[in-house]
């Protein structure tokens, strides 16, 4: 079966003017989300050049559409550096390696592309979305008949939560929905089908909540749907460990580090709900969200419920580091 070509919009220079026009219609945003800052004139790369947002388009038979057959990363930058590229970059390789795909340049050419995407876009403090797919292909599974892997990098603005959230901390749910099981899709990979976390996060949002406590196929605490997750339990902070089914985050990579930076107590152990429920603090950790604190889950105030004073600490500390 013949493949479909890429769609071919008009490749812009850097320097160039773009005119956009505004959307017809405006979407209506579920429960508890925050639309990104206006973005009318970003510039998206795509596998070598620079698109207008509005033109930046992939094929249909691209089977990162079709199949979810891809991976990504996120990343914050502040004051215009990326906050630790070099570890996403090294966990995109590895989703690659795991997928049996090969990404089309090399790291440091990709770390280019990123650097050069938040410079055009003139954006300091910022979120990238850095995706690979597998490109344009066939109507059906295999992937020896796609070819030309697509590199996406979109910088732009997030925000996961409202101000409030962060202040007060959130409460959240436990989903009916378990986390993969590692034997049939590893989260380890940050693969473009994140099918799995949305449903969890469907629970949440019909819930009031606006995130939600994923299990893992034994019973026990993974992760959230798009967070990691830790607890402090008389001065000692635990979390997860990675083979609970758990995407090694960066930021929990970084929490960890300062806890070591800050002489505190750490435990990466299998936790179930009832650890949370008795914790004195909980809080999350996300290159999107950064550090939010939880007070309640299923109901259950946690702690006195109100955000601890260790897990202020490590967003002082995790805010200082983003910077240096």
């Amino acid at each position: 079966m013949p493949t479909a070509p890429a769609l071919s919009p008009s490749a812009i220079s850097p320097n160039s003017a773009v005119q956009s026009s505004p959307p017809k219609t405006a979407s209506v945003p579920l429960p508890g989300s925050q639309p990104a800052k206006s973005a009318m004139s970003l510039k998206i790369y795509i596998s070598g050049k620079f698109y207008d947002k509005e033109d930046a388009k992939i094929s249909v038979y691209d089977h990162g559409l079709l199949y979810g057959d891809g991976i990504f990363e996120g990343m914050r930058s502040y004051a215009g550096k990326i906050f630790r590229l070099k570890a996403h970059l090294d966990r995109l390789w590895d989703s690659a390696r795991a997928i049996w795909l090969e990404i089309p340049m090399t790291k440091d050419e990709l770390a280019k592309v990123v650097n050069d995407t938040l410079a055009l876009n003139g954006i300091k403090d910022g979120y990238i979305r850095l995706v690979v797919t597998r490109g344009a292909g066939a109507l059906g599974l295999d992937p020896n008949r796609c070819s030309n892997p697509q590199v996406i990098v979109i910088a732009d603005h997030i925000q996961m939560y409202p101000k409030e959230m962060y202040e007060n901390g959130l409460s959240i749910i436990t989903a009916s929905t378990i986390r993969n099981h590692s034997a049939a899709l590893s989260p380890r990979i940050k693969s473009l089908n994140y099918l799995n976390n949305i449903m969890a996060k469907i629970e949440g949002l019909q819930a009031g909540c606006v995130e939600a406590l994923m299990l893992n196929a034994k019973g026990e605490v993974a992760e959230c749907t798009g967070d990691n997750i830790f607890i402090v339990r008389k001065g000692v902070l635990q979390t997860p460990p990675i083979d609970a089914g758990i995407l090694e985050g960066i930021t929990r990579d970084a929490v960890l580090d300062i806890a070591g930076e800050l002489k505190i107590p750490v435990q990466q152990i299998p936790l179930v709900r009832h650890d949370i429920f008795i914790a004195d603090e909980c809080f999350l950790t996300g290159s999107a969200a950064e550090i939010i604190p939880v007070v309640k889950l299923d109901n259950r105030v946690i702690g006195d419920g109100r955000p601890g004073p260790l897990t202020r600490r490590l967003t002082e500390r995790f805010h200082q580091l983003t910077r240096e």
